[in-house]
């Protein structure tokens, strides 16, 4: 049976062509999480962060830069802890056909829930279907279609969050990436649209499609900030009509002014803020030298009307945060944990995904539309709470995703933030620090990071920067001699 339309929202043609024409599609390959059996024993990076450790690495460093990768790698394979064995889980499935021949299980779901639409029973459609994407989440179209459905029965944002699993288990099927945008636009969530197809765009840039969803991403921050600007107007106006009948302070829209000037400036105004109350390190040296990684990995996150900036606050606190517009805090206590370039570049890394994919200004922009647009909202309420209130999962790995590619791609070590989260891990287990109060456990972000490592066959024997590291801390390198010289040409520009 053909899918039906999805109405205004989800084109039937979209589905229709998924259903005719993808049973000839090539087998897409994914990486399985590993079993319970295959994960990490926290035990197996103990070495990593002692002095040894890095003695080695800083070897490693010397045959990377002189050209013999196979050294160097065979040095750092030595050292470092091994990632658990990964098996590819079952292929997508894209027609009827397959579905009965591979999961009939599955096909038996999939004809009742069919049925059901045919009599336009509710329950017969969405219960089957919700089994159906919850045993066998490898049917492409049993997600597409209960989305459909659960909008008919105007249980749209159940249906955002069925298209968002679907997309976190298979990132690179574009059919549920452009439902879920096209749901969200529908919600006037213009601002998630925009986040969704820019992680796409940076994640996968070689896809021929990622062209255009940078400017759908685009397309849809517009939108967004046209959004605003209508909602700051009207609320305005309403402000006005209050403050002549009742009186008022006339501060209610501050904050949804600020957000109207967009990212960048709000970033700015935020940073003001902060710097103000913070103690930061003056020393030229050091943070010259953590803004020149910063803007290494920047380069590559495709938000070039961004004014990025890096400052080391004096705290011994682990800790490191992201605020809109590309506006990056990490703690002397975070630096002094690490021993690598590449261990630094992991952490700002994510934390610039973070700005990159306008989490920070969507946590604002979510908190004033829930306060209402009629509302007061003092700033300092926003900026009080704001480093230490916990992103999403889903926001989180987004982060984790379009980093690591940015690691990789700038010609680091891929495993530099897994070896943090190890040293984390060593050192406060699960819990006690600022930066993983805000984060998923290092344990499960061990696991997770792995993972993804695996899964996008990024190099986690590259360069690793041992020794400009610890000269820029003011250590003593382990070895005297010039670091500072990027490889030669024929290597990755880092």
């Amino acid at each position: 049976m053909k899918i039906s339309k999805l109405g205004k929202i989800i084109t039937g043609a979209l589905l229709i062509t998924l259903i005719i024409i993808f049973g000839n599609r090539p087998v897409v390959s994914y990486t399985e999480k590993p079993t319970v059996n295959q994960r990490i024993n926290p035990g197996q990076i103990a070495q990593v962060g002692s002095a040894s450790y890095y003695q080695q690495l800083a070897k490693a460093d010397d045959f990377y830069k002189g050209g013999n990768l196979q050294m160097a790698e065979q040095i750092q394979r030595e050292v470092k802890p091994d990632f658990p064995p990964s098996e590819p889980p079952a292929s997508p499935i894209f027609d009827e056909e397959n579905l009965k021949e591979q999961e009939p299980g599955a096909a038996v779901y999939w004809r009742i829930a069919n049925e059901g639409i045919g009599d336009d029973l509710e329950s017969k459609i969405l219960e089957p279907l919700t089994l159906l994407t919850e045993d066998y989440p490898r049917f492409i179209p049993g997600h597409l279609v209960l989305a459909e459905q659960l909008v008919k029965y105007e249980r749209t944002p159940e249906a955002i969050e069925v298209l968002a699993k679907a997309s976190t288990l298979y990132p690179e099927i574009t059919e549920l990436l452009d439902g879920k945008i096209a749901l969200l636009r529908t919600e006037e969530r213009y601002l998630e649209a925009a986040i969704a197809a820019r992680q796409f765009a940076l994640s996968y840039p070689d896809n021929p499609q990622a062209g255009q969803y940078e400017n759908l991403a685009k397309q849809n921050q517009q939108d967004h900030n046209n959004y605003i600007q209508q909602q700051i107007v009207s609320g305005a106006l309403a402000d006005m009509l209050l403050e002549e009948m009742f009186g008022g302070n006339g501060s209610s829209n501050t904050l949804l002014t600020m957000l109207m000037q967009g990212e960048a400036q709000t970033g700015e105004q935020m940073a003001q803020q902060y710097k103000s109350q913070l103690t930061l390190v003056e020393n030229e040296q050091l943070v010259n030298y953590v803004t020149q990684v910063g803007m290494k990995l920047a380069q590559l996150m495709g938000r070039d009307e961004f004014n990025y900036e890096f400052f080391i606050v004096d705290d011994p606190n682990l800790n490191a945060f992201a605020l809109p517009g590309g506006k990056i805090f990490i703690n002397t206590g975070m630096l002094k944990v690490m021993g690598s370039e590449a261990e630094l570049a992991g952490i700002l890394s994510h934390e610039i995904s973070h700005s990159v994919l306008s989490h920070s200004f969507e946590k604002m922009a979510t908190a004033a539309s829930l306060e209402g647009f009629g509302q007061v909202l003092p700033l300092g309420s926003i900026f009080s709470d704001f480093i230490t209130a916990e992103h999403s999962r889903e926001k989180e790995r987004q982060s984790d995703i379009v980093g690591t590619h940015a690691l990789a791609t700038a010609g680091y070590a891929a495993d530099g933030l897994y070896n943090v989260m190890g040293i984390l891990k060593q050192a406060h287990g699960d819990a006690g620090t600022p930066w993983t109060a805000s984060h998923p456990a290092p344990t499960e972000r061990v696991e997770y990071l792995a993972e993804l490592i695996q899964r996008h066959g990024y190099n986690r024997y590259a360069y690793e920067g041992v020794n400009p590291y610890q000269t820029a801390l003011g250590n003593t390198p382990k070895k005297e001699q010039s670091n500072s010289e990027p490889p030669t040409q024929n290597q990755p520009i880092f």
